[in-house]
């Protein structure tokens, strides 16, 4: 078992390489633009407080998912005005891994992440949010995505689907 790093999804209006890098994200990727401003960027390594800096340098609500190999993910969000919420994608998986379910209650963190999508000015699904927080896949960033998507943020996309599955072309 092993952490195999995470995404970071805000508004900037520089690149965000630069801003993560500055609040103590280790290895960052180069920042995928989305729209309306939004980015995202992978990364190694977080600090304890990087989330918290980086919104607070940004003026703008931030939502990272640090992933657990590639099985599980853990969210974190904040925004300027300090609201937070946290929960976890991937939950049987999570629980074959022996994480407490019980420390990521689904109900709290569906209404943390519709009030965090209203504090961004954006128009979160509340039915996605749970489908994301609720829902099982063979990797958690296929959950990231969905609840990306799920949260408003512009420019979202889910993974488009694997269709090299049973193909036998050469």
């Amino acid at each position: 078992m092993g952490d195999s790093g995470g995404s970071l999804t805000s508004r900037s209006a520089t690149g965000l390489r630069g801003l993560m890098d500055a609040v103590g994200f280790d290895d960052v990727d180069e920042a995928e633009a989305l729209a309306d401003g939004w980015q995202v960027s992978d990364f190694a390594e977080a600090r304890p407080r990087s989330l918290g800096d980086l919104v607070r340098r940004t003026g703008a609500p931030a939502v990272m998912v640090t992933f657990l190999d590639s099985d599980i993910g853990f969210v974190e969000a904040v925004t300027p005005g300090g609201g937070t919420w946290e929960g976890l994608l991937n939950r049987t998986m999570a629980e074959s891994y022996g994480i407490p379910l019980e420390q990521f209650p689904v109900e709290p963190a569906v209404t943390g992440a519709l009030a965090w999508s209203t504090a961004a000015g954006l128009k979160g699904d509340e039915e996605l949010i749970r489908k994301a927080l609720t829902g099982s896949a063979l990797f958690a960033s296929e959950l990231s995505a969905l609840l990306s998507v799920a949260l408003g943020i512009p420019g979202a996309q889910l993974p488009e689907p694997d269709d090299d599955e049973g193909d036998d072309e050469e």
